[in-house]
């Protein structure tokens, strides 16, 4: 999709739409929801809990004061636009832009109303709970640094105090993370899957948030035969804790924190309590209250302590595996000659070029067409269609295309009722 820059630049188009998203908004609000024992537990022993959910009354159903966020993505924006519920917000909202801006282009209006409905979405979150919401940029703005800076501020104006801004994982990604951060906007540093590029994350782009999708981990293992799906996800998830509160702890600048994200059950929940924030989706986090558990068995886990069953006839694919927690030396050289470039590098390709000097495997240059295959396969790829990629970064590129598939229909929506509106 072409994007003009100066548009989403353009001040008239810029306070058009936060005046919009902010239309009617009545601040931070709150519940007189009881507390639950078992949240407590898992706050106990040092995780931040968040709601998975754009849905607020799914999230109601579980919500309580032990509460504190809640993470909304593209698919979830989707499915509530899907109900006709932001019909109203997106011809209104057309015609507003429209008056700012009469030259602006279809394209570059469906991505302002995805905007405005996206802030729409967390405002009336944040009014309802007093939580603060985690929110997604337009996929088409991944790889673009220019692109990410610009939405990343504007949300951030919309709400400072209560939006987290999600920049997903990519080699761009890291670059505008790091921009974003230096001006004291909190990032979502979302999309990850492994402890190795979190700890990038965290040396290079200091997010407030990094993450590990853990639930599309097992998925990947257990549909590509590359062992048992058990743990896998759950492994990567607490080594690449551990290594975010070790550079935290050593390290008083460092203030990024773990996000266990893509739950499946309730049972993880209990199993990853002590990670720095438990993003949990309201199914998961029913489960876990139903759960007929002792206190004691909410608890932090070692990484040690999980045992993983990989295919050892497949050497290749289980190294790939074993990445998802390994950071050897060599990465951690990487990582630290990042950090000392960082400020003479332009964009994602600089990073990519360094690590490839490097030797880390970290990042695969993927094509137009490689992205469009994995867009079609869905958001467990195929591993055996790209040997040679590294399966963290294969992970995210597919979590970036399903989210990508799913904004599509968004935007589709809102194409359909800007031109009956016209």
């Amino acid at each position: 999709m072409s994007i003009s820059v100066d548009i989403h630049q353009d001040r008239k188009v810029v306070d058009t739409v936060r005046e919009l998203a902010l239309e009617g908004f009545k601040g931070p609000g709150g519940t007189d929801l009881p507390s639950r024992e078992k949240y407590q537990w898992l706050r106990d022993v040092g995780s931040g809990l968040w709601l998975d959910t754009g849905d607020i009354e799914a999230a109601l159903k579980v919500w309580s004061p032990e509460l504190s966020a809640l993470t909304t993505n593209n698919t979830l924006v989707a499915q509530v636009v899907a109900t006709g519920a932001m019909d109203g917000v997106v011809t209104y909202g057309a015609r507003k832009i429209r008056e700012a801006r009469p030259d602006i282009s279809e394209q570059d209006l469906v991505i302002e109303l995805a905007f405005l409905v996206n802030a729409k979405l967390a405002l009336s979150l944040v009014e309802r709970l007093g939580a603060h919401v985690s929110v997604e940029l337009h996929p088409d703005v991944g790889f673009d640094v220019e692109r990410t800076l610009i939405f990343g501020r504007r949300y951030y104006e919309i709400n400072p105090s209560h939006f987290f801004v999600k920049v997903p994982l990519t080699p761009d990604g890291f670059i505008a993370a790091r921009l974003l951060s230096s001006e004291g906007i909190p990032i979502n540093f979302t999309l990850g899957f492994s402890a190795r590029q979190n700890y990038l994350a965290t040396r290079l782009s200091g997010p407030r948030f990094v993450n590990v999708f853990l639930g599309r981990l097992n998925q990947v293992v257990d549909v590509n035969g590359l062992g048992r799906p058990e743990n896998i996800g759950e492994k990567a998830t607490l080594a690449s804790n551990e290594l975010v509160r070790e550079l935290r702890e050593s390290n008083p600048e460092v203030h990024t924190l773990q996000i266990a994200a893509s739950m499946r059950s309730g049972t993880q929940v209990a199993s990853l309590a002590g990670v720095d924030v438990l993003t949990i989706p309201p199914k998961a986090a029913g489960e876990y209250l139903e759960m007929d558990i002792d206190r004691d068995q909410v608890r932090r886990r070692a990484t040690s302590e999980l045992v993983v069953h990989l295919n050892t006839d497949r050497p290749v694919e289980s190294n790939e595996v074993n990445r998802l927690w390994e950071v050897d030396e060599a990465f951690v050289a990487f990582a630290e000659d990042a950090v000392s470039q960082a400020n003479e590098m332009k964009d994602g390709g600089d990073l990519v070029s360094l690590s490839n000097k490097h030797g880390v495997g970290l990042f695969h240059r993927w094509s137009t067409e490689d992205r469009q295959k994995i867009q079609e396969h869905g958001k467990i790829p195929d591993t055996s269609q790209w040997p040679g990629a590294p399966l963290d970064d294969l992970m995210s590129i597919s979590a970036l295309e399903s989210f990508a598939k799913d904004q599509q229909e968004l935007d589709d929506r809102i194409k359909g009722l800007i031109a009956d509106s016209s």
